[in-house]
């Protein structure tokens, strides 16, 4: 067990937000929840699940919805409801401590990135949980099924949700996580594209061997080796690249960039002109919560579930959809996808043909 620092949690949720491939979150959101929880004597206390003892049960919270903001029309619905001086996730944890009656353990992210990961650590320490060492994608994905629980038949209900209008719904007799995503993204279309939901709640047992392991870990020493690169002016890039097995695709600076808010996803395109070694080329970036695929000069170049990251050279920080400007100079690098999502049935859900792509997946490579 390890008592993580404000230090070490600053690292993890950099390093998430680099896996998080431009979805998860805001970091500068995720930044609230751990401040707040330190402000009240909270403490994020990490445990691998082997450390679990036999018979506690986990959970999965997050948070799901666009990542875009919504147009001062689609706000004005919402202006007549009532706000929760309270985080919805916190509504959706009471309610299902009173619907399950069980006890909670400790609380597993549903996916790397700013936000989502620091939504599992804050509730966690609310409730004086532990934080577990793993996650169901290794990345951040779009959808509920983009998940290793989804790869070995784990059922997600029941699923407690709440809005930050107070508003709880709770799905049971769910057929499947296809089913799950459909009806919680719904749920989020009515909620602001924002809401809170908690779901896998499983013994240690029936979910460990369901998990990679590991993934907190290493989102902490990959943030720690970008921070330390940054503060000795280095390349964060390249140091992001060579730590995470992968490598830099492509340098250039945004020219084009668009997005929008569609059946509860943010969707949107980036386009960059290249710059250095890279000039004269072309690249485009589709999104769909995520960056979901490359385009070099027209050709498909690589896909999910490959991780497509990308750093502001200028900063050194990981970028997030959509929050692009023009001439923003960015670094394209792309990290190896887990191997969970390698297998059939991973690439059936999860594969170039769900980015929109008709052909088979094929690890993208560095170009002589």
């Amino acid at each position: 067990m390890r008592n993580l620092s404000r230090n070490e949690i600053l690292d993890i949720l950099h390093g998430c937000t680099i896996l998080g491939t431009g979805g998860g979150g805001d970091l500068s959101e995720g930044l609230e929840y751990i401040d707040e929880a330190f402000a009240l004597g909270k403490s994020f206390r990490l445990i691998s699940a082997s450390e679990v003892p036999r018979g506690e049960i986990l959970c999965t919270p997050y948070i799901l919805g666009a990542i875009s903001p919504l147009s001062q029309a689609e706000e004005s619905v919402y202006n007549n409801l009532p706000r929760l001086n309270k985080r919805a996730i916190m509504t959706a944890y009471e309610r299902l401590l009173a619907y399950t009656g069980k006890s909670i353990y400790g609380t597993i992210c549903c996916e790397l990135g700013g936000s989502n990961t620091a939504l599992s650590f804050y509730l966690a320490a609310m409730f004086d949980g532990y934080i577990i060492d793993a996650d169901p994608a290794g990345r951040a994905v779009p959808e509920i099924t983009h998940s290793t629980y989804y790869l070995n038949n784990l059922p997600a209900a029941p699923i407690i949700t709440a809005n930050e209008f107070g508003e709880c719904f709770i799905c049971e007799n769910i057929v499947d996580d296809a089913r799950a995503e459909t009806l919680v993204r719904a749920l989020a279309k009515v909620s602001r594209n924002d809401i809170a939901a908690i779901d896998h709640v499983l013994s240690v047992e029936e979910i460990k061997d369901a998990l990679i392991h590991g993934t907190i870990s290493k989102a902490l020493s990959l943030g720690k080796e970008a921070r330390i690169a940054k503060q000795n002016l280095e390349d964060v890039a390249d140091v992001i690249a060579n730590k995470g097995e992968g490598f830099v695709a492509f340098r250039g600076k945004v020219n084009v960039f668009d997005f929008s808010t569609e059946d509860g996803f943010t969707l949107g395109s980036v386009s960059l002109d290249g710059t250095g070694e890279f000039s004269g080329q072309t690249l485009h970036i589709r999104v769909k919560n995520e960056n979901m695929l490359v385009e070099i000069d027209g050709s498909i170049y690589a896909t999910v579930p490959d991780l497509i990251c990308c750093i502001n050279t200028l900063t050194g920080d990981a970028i997030t959809n959509p929050h692009y400007q023009q001439n923003m100079p960015v670094a394209v690098i792309i990290l190896p996808a887990p191997k969970e999502f390698l297998t059939d049935k991973g690439l059936s859900v999860f594969g170039p043909r769900y980015a929109g792509i008709d052909q088979d997946y094929c690890a993208a490579k560095p170009r002589s």
